[in-house]
């Protein structure tokens, strides 16, 4: 295996989600690769905390549309699944496309953490339960898209934050790892940078230093993604300077 293909498997490897001989192969690069290793330390904290993200009691109606469709689904055949499928058509090298199906998991479990809170203000309990699991499934599929990209960034003291785009469903996703609470009465928020126009793109949970975010709206063509500090319920256009920019994924 190429050392490149190598460095892309620092998320795969933190979530355990490597064949054994791709894991021996990495095990060994990384005894003399600084930087892989501080990447997979970075992505195994921050599925961690994606883990173990607040979460709400799902509306009773759930419950009884997973038993409704258990009943009506077959049974895949052992060595015939969509599973076996799946592994075929996902390209090798891709790192991200293979450990984000784990981390998906993690951050639509539950319906809790972002997704639920960017909707907490809605009057009807049932349409925000239904809004919330629309927007977890779509999170998910964004992380687990074959033509996902992503791109990682230094953020201050010490936090990283990645950009994960899939440009076949137009929508991108924001991980944060590590990243200091805002000031009181305020959060942080998403922005879309259409070629020098600011696109408001979302908040942020100003309650959690490490967490996964479906930005609003589609990609449609950014350039980039900055991140300022704005007040709590968010503002038209930037009012401060950006805390962070982070170019498209090639």
């Amino acid at each position: 295996m190429r050392t490149e293909d190598l460095h892309s498997l620092t998320g795969a490897y933190a979530l355990h989600a490597l064949p054994d001989d791709e894991r021996e192969a990495f095990e060994r690069h990384l005894a003399g690769c600084a930087t892989c290793e501080q990447e997979a330390r970075e992505f195994a904290a921050a599925t961690a905390r994606l883990g173990l993200a607040a979460t709400v009691v799902p509306a009773p109606a759930l419950r009884d549309r997973v038993l409704h469709r258990v009943t009506t689904v077959r049974q895949v055949p052992p060595g015939g699944g969509t599973a076996e499928k799946a592994r075929r058509v996902v390209p090798r090298g891709r790192g991200l496309a293979r450990w984000a199906l784990a981390a998906c998991v993690a951050a639509a479990a539950g319906l809790g953490g972002t997704a639920v809170w960017q909707y907490e203000r809605a009057q009807d309990a049932g349409q925000r339960a239904a809004q919330a699991e629309r927007r977890a499934e779509t999170l998910a599929g964004v992380l687990a898209a074959p033509d996902a990209e992503s791109r990682t960034a230094r953020l201050a003291a010490g936090a990283s934050g990645t950009l994960v785009v899939s440009e076949r469903q137009d929508r991108a996703v924001f991980l944060a790892s590590g990243m200091a609470e805002p000031p009181r009465g305020k959060a942080y928020q998403l922005w879309f940078d259409d070629h020098g126009t600011m696109r408001s793109a979302g908040l942020m949970d100003p309650g959690s230093t490490s967490q996964a975010v479906l930005m609003d709206g589609a990609v449609d063509g950014a350039a980039g993604v900055g991140i300022t500090v704005e007040p709590a319920g968010g503002s038209k256009q930037p009012t401060s300077d950006p805390i962070a920019l982070l170019s498209m994924p090639a």
